[in-house]
């Protein structure tokens, strides 16, 4: 093995070539990659070795000595430092064509002859998160919110958050400052004490309804009701609900929720269709975008009203509920029982009576299907970032559907998936959609054709 001449906390010169999948600028000493944060191709910057593996390793710029004309300086560096917008720094335009590339270069490792379609951009590119997942701190003696810095969990105070619903923005600073109103703390990760852990806000776009979740570490935290009525009383708020969280862990929210005041859920429309919201629902953060995604997967579905369609992950059914109305008939699986719930209340708000939802895990049931023979058309996935099991594609074989419409989350799984898949489908075009803005992340359509 080549030995690396590089140390920790070694400043360096470096020319930047490229931009890694999740934004960094790529640089090559001696062979050896390095991966620059606040670094674009072409610039030349003097950097800072922040860590040194087998492999490859990783620098911070320092400064720049040649600037990329696609650069963006009219930005506060605290979004790039809290991960909440990683590529602020780089022109819009130019954003859109990276996460084109992204779908290329996936496709090219898998030898895929796929055409990606230029990225489908958003017409406001801040300002868009319809969801906040807020940490609550206690700093300098008074609870505060922010977002942590990257790989740390250091928070970072902010007031606005630049890519989250303003109105949002201004609902989390309001119950910082009761909070702080109250005497009520915020939580300390290290002793697993303190008050509040999160503030999580919900705001349907196109009827402006907003959901607050407060997660606190109990029930029995001093002048708590106090902080509610105060929350409550804000005519903006239409749901309150509080979630206690007691357990030493990353994760958000604890198993109890109970709602203090106002409706159950809050809702919202895509293309002219009701959905309703509850706490745990997963419903897609970019309302604007969302329309054009749903869009680009109605139409790579390609129906003509006598179609079985299966809309596998459907959550809250908002797919399959959006082309129910050109097809004979929607299933939707789903694994959450609570999204369930919300699929079947949302097929009745909206009077469709073709789409029927069911409980499961979609690789078990479409192996069960595929075990009866049953007969589907046109199958719709919209899986996690993992992708498809090698399980579920067996069953896609079996099951043999006329079309998939794949939707994804991550590049790397789709390639992986598409090329599995290629043994009976044929994909000719991928379109990618830009549903977050300012940050590494994009989705995208694919429509296979079975051979």
């Amino acid at each position: 093995m080549k030995t690396i001449n590089l140390t920790k906390n070694q400043e360096i010169t470096l020319d930047i070539i490229d931009l890694s999948y999740e934004g960094l600028g790529v640089a090559k000493v001696e062979g050896y990659s390095l991966f620059v944060e606040n670094a674009l191709p072409g610039e030349q910057v003097r950097a800072v070795v922040t860590k040194v593996g087998r492999k490859f390793g990783f620098a911070k710029t320092l400064e720049i000595i040649k600037k990329s004309p696609d650069r963006i300086e009219q930005y506060d560096k605290k979004y790039v430092q809290t991960g909440i917008a990683p590529l602020i720094h780089l022109a819009y335009n130019k954003q859109l064509e990276f996460k084109q590339e992204q779908l290329v270069n996936d496709f090219q490792k898998m030898d895929l002859d796929i055409s990606v379609k230029p990225t489908v951009g958003a017409e406001k590119p801040l300002a868009y998160r319809n969801k906040a997942q807020i940490p609550v701190r206690t700093i300098a003696g008074q609870p505060t919110t922010g977002f942590f810095r990257q790989r740390s969990h250091d928070l970072v105070a902010l007031d606005d958050y630049l890519i989250q619903d303003p109105a949002i923005d201004a609902e989390v600073n309001q119950i910082r400052d009761l909070l702080r109103q109250y005497e009520i703390k915020g939580y300390d990760e290290t002793t697993n004490h303190g008050d509040v852990r999160n503030i999580v806000i919900r705001r349907a776009y196109f009827t402006g309804e907003m959901m607050v979740v407060l997660v606190v570490t109990s029930k029995k935290i001093k002048h708590l009701n106090q902080l509610l009525n105060a929350i409550a009383a804000n005519s903006d708020v239409t749901s309150l609900y509080v979630n206690v969280n007691a357990k030493k862990t990353n994760v958000i929210l604890g198993s109890r929720f109970e709602l203090v005041a106002g409706q159950a859920y809050i809702t919202d429309e895509i293309l002219g269709k009701k959905f309703r919201i509850s706490p745990q629902s997963f419903y897609q953060i970019n309302p604007r975008q969302t329309q054009k995604l749903y869009q680009l997967a109605i139409e790579a579905a390609d129906l003509r009203g006598q179609e079985t369609v299966v809309d596998a992950y459907c959550g809250i059914g908002t797919i399959g509920l959006s082309l129910a109305d050109q097809a004979k008939v929607v299933t939707g699986i789903e694994s959450v029982a609570s999204a369930v719930k919300d699929a079947q209340a949302n097929a009745a708000i909206n009077g469709i009576h073709n789409a029927k939802f069911i409980k499961g895990k979609t690789e078990a049931v479409l192996n069960k299907w595929a075990q009866e023979h049953k007969q589907i058309d046109v199958l719709i996935v919209d899986p996690p970032r993992k992708g498809l099991d090698s399980s579920l594609i067996e069953s896609i074989f079996a099951l043999r559907p006329q079309r998939i419409v794949y939707i994804s989350c991550n590049p790397a799984t789709l390639a992986r998936d598409v090329q599995l898949l290629q043994a009976h489908y044929q994909a000719k075009e991928s379109i990618p959609v830009d549903m977050f803005p300012m940050t590494k992340h994009v989705e995208s359509v694919t429509k296979l054709e079975r051979k």
